[in-house]
C-alpha cells in the first residue's frame, strides 16, 4: 500500500508541477518578449505619463496595448498583478516531488555504490547541500561582478564554469538519473530564489514608495528594477538547460553514458545558446541587435554532434542463428533482477513478475523498459547484464510464449 500511495503522489506532484512549469514558463518568456518588442512612444500623453515602451497587439479577437513605465508610473488606478506564485508553486511542487521520488527512495534512485557507497540520510543530505551552495555562488557572482563593466559577460563566463564543475561532481557522487536531475533542481532553485530573494522585494519597495504619499527619489529606486530585470533575464537563460536537465533523466542512453556529464553540460550549453536566438530575434527585426541566427546554429551543431558521438555501433551478425529462448530462462533473470521492486512483497508502479500470467501481462512493458530504452532495472541495482537483456528481447520477439 505505501507502494501505491507513493506511486500516486508521484503522479500527482508530477501533474501540478508540469502545470505551474508551464505557467511561470510562459509568463517568463512573454515578458521577455514584451522587453524585446517594446518600443519608445510617440504620443505626447504617453510620454507624459512617463511610458518607456509600448507596443500594440492581437490575441483571441481582440487587441492588447502593453505599456511599461521604467521606474513606476504616477498611480495605479486598478489592481496591480503579481507574478511569483507561478515560480513558488513551480519550486515547491518540484521539491515535493523531488522528496516523494529521490529522498524518499535515497537508496534506490540517488546512490550508485560502485561510485559512493554511502548511507541515505548522506547521500540525501549532499543533494540538499547542491541546491543551496549554487545559489550562493550564483548569488555571490552576481553581487561582486553583475553591475561591473562587463558584467554580464562576467558573470555568464564564471556560470558556465560553475555549472560544467557541478556537472562533473554530481556525476561522480550520485546515481546518473539522479545527477542529471540534481543539476537541473540546482538551477531551478536559483530561478526561484531570484524571484523570492530579489525580484519581489525590490518590486514592492517601489510599490511602497509609490503609494506611501510621500515624495520619492526615482533614481535610487532605480536599482530595484535593474537588478529585477538582470535577475529575470537571467531566469530566462537558465530554462531551456532545465528543462532538458528534468526530461534528460528519463533517457537512460544519456545518464549511462562513460561521460554523461560531458554530455549534460553540451546539451544545456546547447539550450541556452538557442534561448539567446529567441529573444535576441525580435531586437534584431527591430534594428536593436545584430542576426542571432549565429546562437541558433552553434546550438543545434552541438545537439548534432551529441547524437553523432552517441550513434550505436553496428550490430555483429552471427552465421550461427540464435537459439530459442525459453521463458524459464526468462523466468530466471526477472527472478534475480527483477523481483526485488517487482515481486510479492513490492509492486513498484503496481507491475508484478512473479507468475507466468503476471509476466505476459506486463511483457511488452518489460520489452521497453528493459530492452529497448534499458531504464530498468533503476541503475542497474541488480546487475543485469547485456546478455540477459538480449535474452529476454528475443523471448519477446518470438512471442512471449511462456508455457
Amino acid at each position: 500500500m505505501e507502494t501505491y500511495l507513493l506511486e500516486w503522489a508521484n503522479l500527482l506532484l508530477r501533474w501540478v508541477h508540469v502545470i505551474t512549469a508551464i505557467a511561470w514558463i510562459g509568463s517568463s518568456f512573454y515578458f521577455v518578449f514584451l522587453d524585446n518588442n517594446l518600443q519608445k512612444p510617440n504620443s505626447p500623453d504617453l510620454l507624459e505619463k512617463g511610458v518607456g515602451g509600448a507596443m500594440w497587439a492581437v490575441h483571441g479577437g481582440g487587441f492588447y496595448n502593453p505599456q511599461k513605465y521604467m521606474v513606476a508610473p504616477k498611480v495605479i488606478h486598478t489592481k496591480l498583478h503579481w507574478f511569483y506564485w507561478e515560480s513558488y508553486s513551480t519550486w515547491l511542487s518540484g521539491f515535493a516531488l523531488f522528496t516523494v521520488l529521490y529522498l524518499w527512495n535515497a537508496g534506490t534512485f540517488l546512490i550508485d555504490k560502485s561510485l559512493m557507497d554511502w548511507t541515505p540520510v548522506m547521500a540525501g543530505s549532499a543533494a540538499l547541500g547542491f541546491l543551496v551552495a549554487f545559489w550562493f555562488v550564483y548569488d555571490t557572482v552576481c553581487r561582486l561582478f553583475g553591475f561591473r563593466k562587463n558584467g554580464e559577460l562576467i558573470v555568464a563566463g564564471l556560470m558556465i564554469v560553475v555549472i560544467s564543475f557541478a556537472a562533473w561532481l554530481s556525476c561522480q557522487l550520485f546515481a546518473g538519473r539522479a545527477a542529471f536531475l540534481l543539476v537541473g533542481a540546482m538551477i531551478a532553485t536559483s530561478m526561484s530564489a531570484n524571484v523570492f530573494f530579489w525580484i519581489i522585494p525590490g518590486q514592492r519597495k517601489v510599490v511602497a514608495a509609490m503609494t506611501s504619499g510621500e515624495k520619492y527619489d526615482a533614481n535610487a529606486l532605480a536599482i530595484h528594477g535593474k537588478r529585477g530585470k538582470q535577475r529575470s533575464v537571467h531566469n530566462t537563460y537558465f530554462t531551456l538547460p532545465v528543462i532538458f536537465a528534468m526530461l534528460s533523466n528519463h533517457y537512460s542512453f544519456l545518464y549511462t553514458h562513460e561521460h554523461r556529464w560531458v554530455l549534460l553540460f553540451v546539451m544545456m550549453f546547447a539550450g541556452a545558446l538557442i534561448r539567446q536566438f529567441f529573444v535576441q530575434r525580435h531586437g534584431y527585426h527591430l534594428g536593436r541587435a545584430a542576426n542571432p541566427w549565429p546562437f541558433a546554429a552553434v546550438g543545434v551543431v552541438l545537439i548534432l554532434g551529441v547524437i553523432v558521438a552517441l550513434r550505436p555501433a553496428a550490430p555483429v551478425v552471427s552465421a550461427a542463428p540464435a537459439a530459442p529462448v525459453s521463458f524459464a530462462q526468462v523466468q530466471t533473470i526477472l527472478a534475480q533482477r527483477c523481483a526485488l521492486c517487482h515481486g510479492e512483497q513490492v509492486q513498484m508502479k503496481n507491475v508484478r513478475l512473479d507468475s507466468p500470467a503476471l509476466v505476459t501481462q506486463h511483457a511488452q512493458n518489460v520489452y521497453q523498459q528493459v530492452v529497448v530504452t534499458q531504464q530498468m532495472p533503476m541503475n542497474n541495482t541488480t546487475g543485469i547484464t547485456a546478455e540477459e537483456r538480449a535474452l529476454i528481447g528475443r523471448w519477446f520477439l518470438a512471442g512471449a510464449k511462456v508455457d
